[in-house]
C-alpha cells in the first residue's frame, strides 16, 4: 500500500493518478467528504486525517510500506500555515510513519531547503527533511526548482492573454531550472522500490537552465508575438500580484540554481524525460 499525502493538490494528484496507472494499490490522505469521494472515484482509498491533528496520523499509515507527502502550506490558509503544516505536520507524519512501521518515505521538499534558511518556509522544509533523515526510514528527498506549470502561466501567458505587459523584478537574467508537474511526479512514482532513490537527496528541475528573458523569447518564438516587458526593482510590488509572488520573483533574482539531477541519470534511473521549456510552451498554446 502506498500513501500519498498532499493527494488532492496539483503534484499530488498527478501521482495519484500516476500510480493507480500502474496498478499500485493507493490510499490518500484527505480532509473533507467531498474530497474523499473525489479520491474514491478515481480509484484510491480515502482515508481521513489532517497533518495538524498529530492522533489522526497513525491509523492512515496503518499496512503502509511506502509515504509520498506533496503537502505544503502555500495554497491554505486560516490555521494552515508553514508552522502548523510544513513544520510540526510534516513532523508529525514522520513519526508517525516511523512509529507503525512505514518503510520508505518519500518527502516532496523544495530547493534551497535550510535548517537554518532565513525564509520560512525553506526552513521549515529544512527541518523537515532533517528529522526524516534521522528517523531510522529509508527517505528519499526531492527537492525540485520552481515549477514551470505555475510560474509561467502566472508570469507569463496571463499577463500575454489578456495584452497586458509580462511584469519581471530586475533585469530576469538570473538562470533557474523550471522543471514540469508531470516530471517530478514521474520522479515521485519512479523511487518507488527504487534502490537508485534510497536514501538520497535528490535536486529536480528541468533540462534548461533558463532566465525569465529567455522564457519571454521562448514564448514570442513559439507563438509568432512580441511581448511588452516591464521591469521593477526589488522591493517594488508586481501590480495585480499578492506581495508573497512579488517577493519570490524578487528572490528569485538573487542566485542561480544550481545543477539538478543529470538528464542521463533522470532517464536511465528514473525514465523521466525532463520537459522543455518550448515542449511545454507548445501544449500550453494547443490546450489554450
Amino acid at each position: 500500500m502506498i500513501l500519498v499525502v498532499g493527494a488532492t493538490g496539483m503534484l499530488g494528484g498527478a501521482i495519484v493518478r500516476s500510480l493507480l496507472a500502474r496498478g499500485r494499490e493507493v490510499r490518500a490522505l484527505v480532509r473533507e467528504p467531498s474530497a474523499g469521494e473525489t479520491v474514491k472515484e478515481a480509484g484510491a482509498e480515502p482515508v481521513f486525517g489532517d497533518l495538524k491533528d498529530p492522533a489522526s496520523l497513525p491509523s492512515a499509515c496503518e499496512r503502509v510500506s511506502t509515504l509520498i507527502t506533496t503537502a505544503n502550506s502555500a495554497a491554505r490558509g486560516g490555521d494552515d500555515n508553514v508552522e502548523t503544516v510544513d513544520l510540526q505536520g510534516n513532523r508529525s507524519l514522520i513519526e508517525a510513519a516511523s512509529r507503525v512501521g512505514v518503510e520508505h518515505f518519500i518527502f516532496v521538499s523544495a530547493q534551497g531547503e535550510d535548517p537554518d534558511s532565513p525564509v520560512p518556509f525553506l526552513r521549515a522544509k529544512g527541518l523537515a527533511s532533517k528529522r526524516l533523515r534521522e528517523s531510522g526510514m529509508a527517505y528519499t528527498v526531492l527537492a525540485p526548482d520552481i515549477y514551470m506549470d505555475v510560474w509561467i502561466p502566472l508570469v507569463v501567458l496571463a499577463p500575454a492573454a489578456a495584452g497586458r505587459p509580462v511584469v519581471i523584478i530586475g533585469e530576469g537574467t538570473r538562470k533557474h531550472h523550471l522543471v514540469a508537474v508531470d516530471d517530478v511526479a514521474g520522479f515521485a512514482v519512479a523511487s518507488v522500490g527504487n534502490e537508485a532513490a534510497r536514501n538520497r537527496d535528490l535536486l529536480i528541475g528541468g533540462p534548461e537552465a533558463l532566465s525569465w528573458r529567455d522564457v519571454i523569447s521562448t514564448f514570442e518564438r513559439v507563438n509568432d508575438v512580441k511581448l511588452e516587458v516591464q521591469s521593477l526593482q526589488p522591493g517594488e510590488a508586481m501590480p495585480g500580484f499578492p506581495d508573497a509572488v512579488s517577493g519570490l520573483m524578487a528572490g528569485l533574482e538573487t542566485y542561480d540554481s544550481p545543477e539538478p539531477i543529470s538528464k542521463e541519470e533522470a532517464e536511465g534511473g528514473f525514465g523521466v524525460r525532463p520537459t522543455t521549456l518550448e515542449d511545454f510552451l507548445r501544449r500550453e498554446s494547443r490546450a489554450s
